[in-house]
């Protein structure tokens, strides 16, 4: 179940009500008049079935109240309550596949922001996944790509594909762009320091790498991979099965591929650069092109399911 926080201009509260009351899924109403201070009017709460959310919300910013009111939205961890099951059994369709687009679109927009906190993280991703190459250490490996924070952006960017929301590509494209030009040139920067202490070595990077060489041989393998984790990651973020995302964070070669062009560069192995970039390249596309299929797959399927259920109730 979803929780609705609606702050409502005093004339528009009756028009919510109905709204709440036509839309099936719905459960314990409140309308509090005259409690709201900023801005001024009446506070009204309900239970919603996810499945029946998006719906419910679409009406409500049909109605202005996300301009002259306020739309709060959060989740029921927990709900003892009879008519709560009714409202859940009533709506069409499961909670687990309904997508929230609206919730979608400002998770997608945190998380592809190009702020000091996720560069800082892609960047320590970057340098960690450069020891792991130089050492041809897979744990390093797989713990870089846990760190990294690049499937925000990528995620962004498949919504803004779906949802039409050029801001939000821009967006995305920049965090991902930059994120990665910075990581890289500091890593190129760390590797070379790395050098001088006598921990990082030309001969290192040269030699036989049987855990870590996949990383700059891009191969039909790793888009398949990639295409594989971008479904698991949009499904992931719509269905909120966050913990997902750490096996899809780990099932890529994007950091690493980055770590290895920018050690690569430093020594001058332009043949490992262009491998490294190609894999990172491909596992990028792969990723999008997947994440954009899925949201239209899911999109098309529930305009079916809902428009068979309309039928029904006709």
């Amino acid at each position: 179940m979803l929780h609705l926080r609606l702050l409502v201009p005093a004339d528009r509260t009756d028009d919510v009500v109905r709204s709440v009351e036509r839309t099936v899924g719905t459960a314990h109403l409140v309308v509090v008049p005259g409690v709201a201070r900023d801005p001024l009017g009446d506070l009204v709460m309900c239970d919603v079935a996810r499945e029946a959310g998006d719906e419910l919300i679409a009406t409500l910013r049909a109605l202005g109240i996300d301009r002259s009111g306020s739309i709060a939205v959060g989740s029921v961890d927990l709900s003892l309550s009879e008519r709560a099951d009714e409202a859940e059994e009533e709506a069409p369709g499961e909670g687990a596949d309904a997508v929230l687009w609206e919730q979608l679109e400002d998770v997608t927009h945190e998380e592809s922001t190009l702020s000091f906190t996720y560069l800082a993280f892609l960047t320590l991703a970057t340098m960690i996944a450069a020891c792991g190459v130089v050492l041809d250490n897979a744990i390093l490996i797989v713990g870089a790509m846990a760190v990294g924070p690049e499937f925000g952006p990528l995620a962004g960017i498949c919504t803004a594909l779906v949802q039409r929301a050029p801001r939000l590509a821009l967006r995305s494209l920049i965090a991902l762009i930059a994120g990665f030009m910075v990581a890289m040139v500091l890593t190129t920067a760390f590797s070379l320091a790395m050098d001088g202490f006598g921990l990082f070595s030309r001969s290192l990077l040269d030699a036989d790498r049987p855990n870590t060489s996949f990383i700059w041989n891009p191969d039909l393998f790793s888009l398949v991979v990639a295409g594989l984790a971008g479904i698991a990651g949009m499904l992931s973020l719509t269905s909120s099965k966050s913990g997902a995302l750490v096996g899809v964070a780990i099932s890529v070669t994007t950091v690493p591929a980055a770590a290895n062009a920018a050690v690569a560069l430093g020594y001058g192995e332009f043949g490992q650069v262009w491998g490294s970039s190609g894999q990172l390249l491909l596992n990028l596309a792969g990723i999008v092109a997947a994440g954009t299929l899925t949201l239209l797959a899911q999109k098309a399927l529930w305009s079916v399911r809902q428009g068979r259920v309309r039928r029904q109730a006709l």
